[in-house]
């Protein structure tokens, strides 16, 4: 190998190394400056690959915000709210607004409502999501701890799913995770955007059951007002 090339391998290297910055999709997660979960009954855990980059609470910031919730993410975090138990049949809701669409990353990151979330802060944690991107699609996935998909591999578009005008714009979505006897489903803005047969979400490599806390979920290097954070039975 050439001096040149040594030297440029060395410089590489030196760069990876500089910082605890998580590298997705080349876009490196950002720590928050005066994070920390601000939010009286809300507690949250970062994703397993942040944490082993050495990403913590610390560096996403959750509080609360008029009646609702201002999250900005540093590292893709899970939240839940420790007074909201759900258990057998249920829905859960929320308003997700990012007043600047992708003001803080440079692709879209998603957002969206967790159920059945528990043991997120140990080694054996679960936790089911729908989540949707201001380019009007959404995902479902879960994590038993290991990360699962529930339909499609990648985003899927939906009619009902606002998509943002651009970059600095604002984009809303009205998110919902409905559990009804044998069905699991996503509703975005009024729309029921997918659903499920239970089976495909509880099972060996899955949830050990759809109870569990609710709360919300947010993906790296975001910003997103959340409002009417709701349980039904």
């Amino acid at each position: 190998m050439s001096s040149l090339r040594i030297a440029r391998v060395a410089a590489v290297a030196l760069v990876a190394t500089a910082a605890p910055l998580v590298a997705q999709s080349n876009e490196v997660t950002r720590a928050v400056a005066g994070g920390g979960i601000a939010a009286p009954g809300w507690a949250g855990a970062v994703d397993a690959q942040e944490a082993k980059a050495g990403m913590t609470l610390a560096n996403q910031k959750l509080a609360t915000e008029g009646a609702g919730l201002r999250v900005t993410t540093g590292p893709a975090t899970t939240y839940w709210n420790t007074k909201a138990a759900v258990s057998g049949d249920y829905t859960v809701k929320a308003t997700f607004t990012e007043p600047k669409y992708q003001n803080l990353n440079d692709h879209p990151h998603p957002y969206g409502i967790v159920v059945a979330a528990s043991g997120l802060d140990g080694a054996e944690g679960q936790a089911l999501y729908c989540a949707a991107y201001g380019t009007g699609t959404f995902i479902m996935r879960g994590f038993a701890p290991a990360a699962f998909r529930v339909g499609a591999p990648r985003p899927t578009a939906h009619p009902a799913i606002a998509k943002a005008a651009g970059p600095g714009q604002p984009v809303k979505q009205e998110i919902a995770i409905a559990v009804k006897g044998d069905k699991v489903s996503c509703m975005i803005n009024g729309a029921e955007v997918g659903s499920w047969p239970k089976s495909d979400v509880v099972g060996a490599g899955k949830l050990k059951s759809t109870d569990g806390f609710a709360g919300i979920r947010v993906g790296h290097n975001a910003e997103v007002v959340v409002t009417g954070f709701a349980v039904t039975k």
